[in-house]
């Protein structure tokens, strides 16, 4: 992909002065930053307009590129590495903003507030059928009293003298390679760039309280135990005019005596006698949204899982609704009156008159014809 012309990279003409080019690469390079802009391409507009400040503004490398453009017989003095040492785009831009190259964050750039996390626990139905409900969480926010400068009413914070506003001091050390120039924070300013010499009695200086705010949350329906809810811009709030941060609420579902969950769907057993399995019935069955009537067939055994459609938990993006699953288990009665065992042994007495030969055929025939895959 060619590139652009570096002057209309800039947005200034092939005439314009050192101060003109200067001007517009501020402009140009605040505003696509990427500690400020995070749009998915500003990180390689903000390389290019370094790349294209640094030609024109030297000299030499701007007579080379008006005289041959980016085909010069030295190609590469601009390119992904900028100079490729000491003099890049890096050194540029400290130069402007005080910091230690592009990858040092502007102090007083804006800056997005810290995220919060609050823990909610819910009933096994709160979370089933979602709910509102009001919730108070600890956070720092603005202080009232100096609307967040930290300086006490009818004063205001002063350019810091040390820095001159920039929040970075420069250091020389002498090295065997000669004298360099190191930029670090302000340690006067916190890196800043204000002092605040009256400071506010509310916030002490810092522009924030700690205050309990009362937040109302929409909990959705179907919600399950460790999702989490984002709240937008009710996190911390930022710094330099920058955006709050946000509220996370986790949600941490409580057991249900009976039902179990499974994604969408609901499990649960359900005892029934030997009566009921041997000659069917209909019994009585409770879901989430009420009790109601299940036929069980006659000949049921224990485990057989029947199906409720529909009788499941909502799904929590609005997919639909999940199922409700039944699984009967047979109980085996363990205090009989005298007519019950009785009975039972009469019953006993006639199941055994059936053909033992007959019953091992049949089953040992179904297992010979499962290996044979007849």
């Amino acid at each position: 992909m060619s590139k652009r012309d570096y002057y209309e990279v800039l947005g200034v003409s092939k005439n314009a002065s050192k101060d003109e080019l200067k001007k517009a690469y501020r402009k140009l390079s605040k505003q696509y930053h990427p500690d400020i802009n995070k749009e998915p391409n500003a990180d390689e507009k903000f390389k290019e307009i370094a790349e294209a400040y640094e030609v024109l503004s030297d000299d030499q490398k701007k007579a080379q590129y008006d005289q041959f453009g980016h085909a010069g017989p030295n190609q590469g003095f601009g390119g992904s590495d900028f100079g490729g040492g000491f003099g890049g785009f890096e050194d540029i831009f400290s130069s402007f903003f005080g910091g230690g190259g592009a990858r040092r964050r502007d102090p007083n750039a804006p800056r997005q507030g810290a995220d919060l996390q609050y823990t909610m626990t819910l009933s096994f139905e709160e979370a089933v059928f979602g709910k509102e409900v009001d919730i108070e969480i600890p956070r720092e926010e603005t202080c009232d009293t100096c609307s967040g400068s930290g300086a006490k009413p009818g004063t205001k914070p002063e350019t810091c003298k040390h820095c001159q506003g920039s929040g970075q001091l420069n250091v020389e050390q002498n090295t065997p390679f000669g004298r360099i120039v190191n930029r670090r924070v302000c340690h006067y300013c916190n890196g800043t760039g204000k002092e605040i010499k009256n400071k506010c009695n509310t916030c002490s200086g810092t522009g924030k309280i700690k205050k309990r705010r009362k937040i109302n949350v929409k909990v959705p329906a179907g919600v399950d135990d460790g999702q989490q809810l984002r709240v937008a811009g009710q996190g911390e709030p930022g710094v330099n005019g920058g955006p709050a941060g946000d509220l996370y609420v986790v949600f941490h579902v409580r057991a249900h005596e009976f039902f179990e969950r499974d994604g969408d769907d609901i499990y649960c057993e359900m005892p029934i006698t030997f009566v009921q399995a041997s000659l069917g019935d209909e019994i009585e069955v409770p879901t989430i949204n009420g009790k109601i009537k299940l036929k069980v067939p006659a000949g049921t055994q224990t485990g057989t899982k029947f199906r409720l459609k529909g009788k499941g938990v909502p799904n929590v993006r609005g997919y639909g609704v999940g199922d409700q699953h039944i699984i009967v288990r047979i109980v085996t009665p363990t205090k009989l009156t005298e007519k019950q065992k009785q009975l039972l042994a009469e019953f006993g007495e006639i199941s055994g008159n059936l053909p033992q030969g007959e019953q091992e055929e049949g089953f040992f025939s179904k297992v010979k014809r499962a290996f044979k895959g007849d």
